[in-house]
């Protein structure tokens, strides 16, 4: 017969701090969690049951209600139907073969896996990183993000029960829509723009409809890695343009559009990932030309495009969506944990991405979408813009002046973006490997070609400005200490 605390006189002497920082609830579940993991709670150990606990407490029934509700939760104890709370026996976890792990943080070759592993905290330990990237936290306005959740959720409770609209909050659309307009984007709400769950999640819809085994894709090189590895999965036939400080190699475009047809063109155009390059008129408009000529689909990304100061040129602006699909997101501006992308396209590929999007995932959280809305509709996002661009870009010529102190070689300072591609003058994947191993995190050039090819050039990301210790590691590192 399984014992309760009560007869084996465990029945707690505690009573509860009236007055406390934490609540009553808090306070009665930590109790019996120390005395779970204590094993002063036994396995199949009875608890009392809500009467007599709360009368040796001194507690109301529904906070101690809470509390084993909350301890059930956390699967420390369990319910049995007119039976009472009993100790849950702990579960045994599966071992896992030291040798998988290995294969897990020790890869023969830094691949953008590897990268991303090592940005999320899942890879080995990381205590430097100058290849994070999103901005940190302090540089982002949290107490900006938690009241615009407080009041959306005050606002629209009966909302949040539902799924959202297929293709996204109305009045989300509505702001975005005049957004893309004031830079020239003429972009009707209901039938040009959709929302995802940020901005991959749009490029993994586009690559859906439009990639088949086989199909050739134009990338920019350098360009963003995880492109490249989503275009793989897909089977399609990746092949790089070069990119300069105008745009791509245009010569090289020509060429490569009439030799294989390509199905698709991505392109950073502005604020290019990873060298901070914007497009340049004319090369834009040859761009667009060329699409037409040879028949193929371009596939804008505008993440960082808020991180430019004034207008820039956008293909989507030119072309009026007939040709090009933009998309863009606020995950390094204001928040990646909100998790809000936008999609603008031609209608009929919009109605086809929506019904994707619907079989993927059904709707996009309308939380998110709500808080959005807010803070475009009352200017706080547009005011936390100014003031992050202003630090970025005072960030990023520091970090240029460190990194030039340091023996690297920055062909051309970037005049936006939060980050930096800057020459070594060494095989930038044997010091990325280096750093790893002395904790250290360095995005090596090879990561941002589609084929890996050997590169010299790393990529900063200027927040690192505000790690002291890493720039002497690093100039020990490049053998310039």
């Amino acid at each position: 017969m399984p014992v309760s605390i009560a007869s084996s006189g465990m029945l707690p002497v505690w009573q509860p701090v009236r007055g406390a920082d934490r609540t009553l609830v808090e306070q009665l579940e930590a109790e019996l969690v120390g005395r779970i993991e204590a094993h002063m709670l036994r396995p199949g150990s009875r608890l009392p049951s809500v009467r007599k606990m709360a009368e040796s407490a001194g507690l109301s029934r529904y906070t101690v209600i809470e509390a084993y509700e909350r301890l059930q939760a956390r699967g420390l104890i369990l319910s049995r139907p007119g039976a009472g709370y009993f100790v849950r026996p702990p579960v045994d976890l599966p071992v896992v073969a030291e040798a998988v792990v290995q294969e897990q943080t020790e890869p023969s070759r830094l691949d953008v896996t590897w990268l991303l592993r090592e940005m999320f905290g899942t890879g080995t330990s990381v205590k430097l990183t100058a290849a994070s990237g999103v901005l940190p936290q302090h540089w982002l306005d949290a107490d900006l993000v938690a009241g615009a959740i407080r009041a959306s959720a005050r606002s629209d409770v009966e909302g949040l029960l539902h799924y959202g609209h297929p293709q996204g909050s109305p009045h989300l659309r509505k702001h975005i829509a005049a957004m893309l307009g004031a830079q020239g984007i003429a972009a009707h709400p209901d039938h040009h723009l959709m929302t995802t769950s940020g901005v991959t999640h749009a490029i993994d819809l586009v690559l859906r409809l439009m990639v088949q085994p086989g199909d050739t894709v134009l990338v920019e090189d350098p360009g963003w890695p995880l492109i490249f590895g989503r275009l793989a999965a897909y089977g399609a036939r990746i092949i790089s343009v070069p990119r300069r400080r105008e745009g791509p190699d245009l010569e090289v475009l020509e060429r490569l559009a009439a030799e294989h047809r390509p199905k698709l063109f991505l392109i950073n155009s502005v604020v290019h990932n990873p060298t901070g390059y914007t497009l340049g008129a004319a090369a834009a408009h040859d761009v667009l030309r060329l699409a037409e000529k040879h028949d193929f689909m371009i596939l804008e990304d505008d993440t960082y495009a808020d991180f430019h100061d004034g207008t820039a040129i956008r293909l989507a602006s030119m072309d009026r969506l007939q040709r090009v699909i933009l998309v863009t997101g606020y995950a390094k501006t204001l928040a990646a944990g909100l998790r809000v992308g936008v999609l603008a396209a031609r209608p009929d590929l919009v109605v086809r991405l929506i019904d994707l999007k619907l079989l993927a995932g059904l709707s996009t959280p309308q939380l998110g979408e709500n808080v959005m809305t807010r803070l475009l509709r009352e200017g706080h996002y547009g005011r936390h813009l100014l003031r992050l661009r202003q630090k970025v870009n005072q960030a990023r010529q520091q970090c240029v002046d460190v990194l030039t102190t340091c023996g690297l070689n920055v062909p051309y300072l970037p005049p936006a973006g939060i980050f930096v591609w800057a020459d070594c003058g060494q095989d930038s994947e044997t010091v990325a490997r280096a750093a790893s191993e002395g904790g250290m995190l360095l995005a090596p050039g090879t990561l941002f070609s589609s084929t890996q090819a050997p590169s010299t050039m790393l990529r900063f990301t200027v927040s690192a400005v505000e790690q002291a210790e890493l720039w002497p590691a690093l100039a020990s590192l490049l053998g310039r200490s």
